[in-house]
């Protein structure tokens, strides 16, 4: 027959310390990239396991940020829904977009150079187009990037030729995507390629994180606060049951 164990006030305590550190945690986390263009804040909540004993799960935000015009030709953010594709060096990483380069490849790449992928690989940059392009130009200002067009159907130009078309995923409703630094999200399954006609690429934009800088500190110190809190009940239980063991306990 088993033993069932109750949780006393100093065990839900502690255990109230462990669930408000792990939320301190997503919290400065979102804090910290409130900044970092494209980053999706993670939210979170509780839940009572048996015994009352609370836990905490997060989830991430996939509300839009706000759209910044940047005019530069490399910086790609999305309207709506949907990701960008990125090849790393552990495989390929969803992305809400970002400035852009062109590395010595001659490959559209992040500021890590992770090539962009296109339907077809890597999306490229033709080096004879752009000095073709160049070359025309004659004030000798034009470069390989300000040759670069992207219509809303994600459709990349150099110098009006069609050189590729950026891979364009939807997730799946009510999918927990899960974070790997750098505003950068594991691909889960059930990917699909968007409609080019659901798809909404801006060129020249690059999207601010969803995080609230004010409510994301509000929400600090509200957790720093309930610590607190919980800090006093320990100390205060402490102290009873010391009162229980030297005084209570003492023999007549």
């Amino acid at each position: 027959m088993g033993i069932s164990l109750r949780p006393n006030g100093m065990i839900s305590s502690a255990q109230a310390l462990r669930y408000l550190e792990r939320r301190q945690e997503v919290v400065s986390n979102n804090l910290a990239n409130a900044s970092t263009d494209g980053f999706k804040g993670e939210r979170t909540f509780g839940r009572l396991l048996a015994g009352s004993v609370p836990a905490i799960d997060t989830q991430t935000d996939l509300r839009a940020g706000t759209l910044r015009p940047t005019g530069a030709p490399l910086d790609i953010a999305l309207g709506g829904e949907g990701f960008l594709v990125l090849d790393g060096p552990e495989g390929e990483r969803l992305t809400r977009g970002g400035a852009f380069r062109l590395d010595d490849m001659h490959r559209v790449v992040n500021a890590n150079g992770m090539p962009l992928l296109g339907e077809g690989g890597p999306i490229m940059v033709d080096s004879e187009i752009a000095r073709s392009a160049f070359e025309k130009t004659h004030n000798g200002t034009a470069t390989g990037e300000s040759m670069v067009q992207l219509d809303r159907a994600g459709t990349v130009m150099v110098n009006g030729n069609v050189v590729g078309s950026l891979r364009v995923e939807s997730v799946p409703p009510g999918t927990l995507l899960e974070h790997v630094g750098g505003g950068l999200f594991l691909p889960p399954a059930g990917l699909t390629p968007m409609a080019a006609d659901e798809r909404d690429v801006r060129q020249g934009f690059l999207e601010d994180s969803n995080v609230t800088p004010v409510s994301a500190l509000v929400e600090m110190i509200s957790v720093q606060r309930a610590y607190a809190n919980v800090q006093k009940v320990m100390t205060t239980l402490d102290a009873a049951r010391g009162t229980t063991v030297t005084d209570i306990g003492r023999p007549v």
